[in-house]
């Protein structure tokens, strides 16, 4: 299994047919082919620094930030303390294909990710304010007799203990609501 080094965003890395490596941000589409020329070696054979017509095929599979890197800052007796979060933005890729002598790749970009279809960003808010409004309009929209009658008021029953017994059930289950706290009274000034 041959291998290669090659040198991007500032580092080096040492990858192989089908490996899947995070690197640097690359400008470009998901699923697209992406290719690096800088290439330091491939297998025993060492560039100076590059090896001519040397090249590596991947395909770029996302970009999405890493986790966050805290930076503290402090010196101490002097009540300095400073706190910072930083999240670099990395690119995933899979190596196809490893070729030399000026050869072209020979993968192709893989089927394009397809973008959501019509997507609307409407605040929370008016969203449920619109929703309310459409519901209120199909349902004056619907038949009157569609909605069931009333039965006549029947005469009400007295509540059966065991209902008086689960109320008092539920009561106790709340938490007791606490006390506003006492305001302490402003103190006159003495002369």
């Amino acid at each position: 299994m041959t291998f290669a080094v090659i040198k991007t965003g500032g580092k080096q890395y040492k990858v192989a047919a089908n490996d899947v490596i995070k690197i640097e941000k690359l400008d470009a589409e998901a699923g697209s082919i992406v290719t690096f020329d800088q290439v330091l070696m491939i297998g025993d054979e060492i560039g100076a620094p590059l090896i001519e017509g040397a090249l590596v095929a991947a395909e770029l599979l996302d970009t999405k930030k890493q986790k966050t890197v805290i930076i503290f800052k402090k010196n101490r007796r002097h009540n300095y303390r400073r706190r910072n979060g930083h999240r670099q933005l990395l690119s995933t890729v899979r190596i196809t294909e490893i070729l030399t002598g000026g050869a072209k790749p020979t993968v192709q970009a893989a089927a394009k990710v397809e973008a959501p279809a019509a997507v609307v960003s409407v605040k929370p808010a008016k969203a449920r304010a619109a929703a309310k409004a459409a519901a209120a309009q199909t349902e004056a929209a619907a038949p009157v007799a569609a909605k069931p009658a009333k039965a006549a008021a029947a005469p009400k029953k007295a509540a059966p203990k065991k209902a008086a017994a689960t109320e008092t059930e539920a009561a106790a289950e709340k938490p007791a609501k606490k006390a506003p706290a006492k305001k302490a009274a402003p103190k006159a000034d003495q002369e």
